[in-house]
């Protein structure tokens, strides 16, 4: 996986509907992975009625146009993002997904089937959120209490910045996974 240049893992970050590339998760996600030495590919889009009402493959047309031929080593998504899930399924590309849209039949189908190569997190308080959808999955499911759709819990700055840093945890880890143990001779 990775590019052709060179050996330097790819991670895709995609955004959400209004959710964008500039906002807290995907922005600090990005720096993450550029400070670990990945490469980034992070599609912009505009999510209209005619995507709205077809978000898998408008989402599947956005990736494969912003890839070209290659794979990701590691999708990070939220929201709108998330209906990737299906290609990633497909693709076997691990991926951080943040609160996907679990009242989507696709998108519920495709998590259900992820490995323990996949992260799910939502929001206690977000009605999209409904990990009973994705019964029998081998990914790592993360309910957060109080958390909306944004992953904040309103009223509480604070606290919704804790969350957002324990989250971020979670997509430094699965980014550190991508670079191989330095080794000695």
């Amino acid at each position: 996986m990775g590019t052709d240049a060179d050996d330097r893992p790819l991670v895709l970050v995609l955004a959400g509907a209004g959710y964008g590339q500039q906002a807290p998760l995907l922005w600090w996600s990005r720096q993450i992975a550029v400070s670990s030495g990945c490469d980034v590919v992070a599609p912009a889009w505009s999510v209209d009625e005619a995507a709205a009402a077809g978000p898998v493959p408008f989402v599947e047309a956005a990736v494969g146009s912003a890839l070209g031929d290659r794979l990701p080593d590691l999708v990070v998504a939220k929201s709108f993002g998330c209906f990737a899930l299906p290609w990633a399924i497909r693709h076997e590309v691990p991926g951080v997904w943040l609160t996907p849209v679990l009242t989507h039949y696709d998108v519920a189908t495709a998590l259900a089937a992820a490995t323990d190569a996949h992260d799910a997190v939502g929001g206690g308080e977000d009605p999209l959120w409904r990990p009973g959808r994705a019964s029998g999955t081998a990914a790592r499911l993360q309910t957060i209490t109080g958390a909306d759709h944004t992953l904040q819990v309103p009223g509480d700055w604070r606290r919704s910045q804790q969350l957002h840093a324990d989250v971020l945890d979670v997509v430094e880890r699965r980014i550190a996974a991508l670079r191989p143990a330095a080794t000695t001779d």
